[in-house]
């Protein structure tokens, strides 16, 4: 895995940091996938990760832990298995499949993972997953999303981070929560936070300002808006 990070960015991250002020790295992305870019950022943690289902330490220590129950996580994959649609799971930072397939390599190249093909989840996923991953084109996700909404609905989140990933976590995790955590744990005011460009309908309607996604120069903005 290549790490793409725009000029601006590694730059206005610098400024903040030399100001005192704590970056926190907030993604869906596994532990093992985000760290490189966490250390490549010079950042010194937490991180949310796992689509904010943990709270980790660069060290690898949990701070907080949201996972889907095995009996859930079963739900999701007998779904999957039925339509034949790529599921994975995670255990111990291990990306888990039953089936090497080509969805299970486009994943692990993105997320600078290593696949175990495991062959029963059932049995190799420990009592909670962190979150489970189907792979699949756009236009298939896209309709099994409001189905996979309704029949989970209050049990678990579920959402296409990208257009070819719909992920489930457990109802107790998601990145906002998971934020929140870390805010508490720094007594960080809710209202110092901001959200990105291109978040859902929801979040832009209750942030006070956005700036643009990666790679458009938003934390430069940041840093200007912060720093000025």
């Amino acid at each position: 895995m290549q790490l793409h990070l725009d000029p601006r960015d590694v730059t206005a991250l610098d400024r903040i940091k030399s100001a005192g002020v704590t970056v926190v790295a907030c993604t869906g992305r596994p532990f093992p996938g985000a760290l490189p870019w966490v250390k490549r950022l010079g950042l010194e943690g937490p991180i949310v990760c796992y689509q904010g289902a943990q709270v980790r330490t660069l060290d690898g220590g949990t701070l907080l832990d949201h996972g889907v129950s095995h009996e859930l996580a079963m739900e999701v994959i007998r779904y999957a298995r039925e339509r034949d649609l790529h599921v994975q799971a995670y255990r111990d930072d291990l990306l888990i499949v039953e089936r090497d397939r080509p969805e299970a390599h486009r994943y692990a190249e993105h997320a600078g993972m290593t696949i175990n093909v495991v062959g029963d989840l059932d049995k190799a996923m420990g009592p909670t997953t962190p979150k489970l991953v189907i792979v699949s084109r756009p236009e298939k996700l896209e309709e099994l999303l409001p189905e996979v909404r309704r029949r989970w609905a209050g049990r678990l989140n579920a959402a296409t981070s990208t257009p070819d990933y719909l992920e489930f976590t457990s109802v107790e995790s998601d990145k906002a929560s998971a934020l929140r955590f870390v805010a508490e744990q720094f007594s960080i005011p809710q209202a110092a936070v901001v959200a990105v460009e291109g978040s859902h309908r929801e979040v832009i309607a209750a942030a006070d300002r956005t700036i643009p996604g990666p790679g458009h120069g938003g934390i430069k903005q940041l840093a200007d808006l912060l720093l000025r």
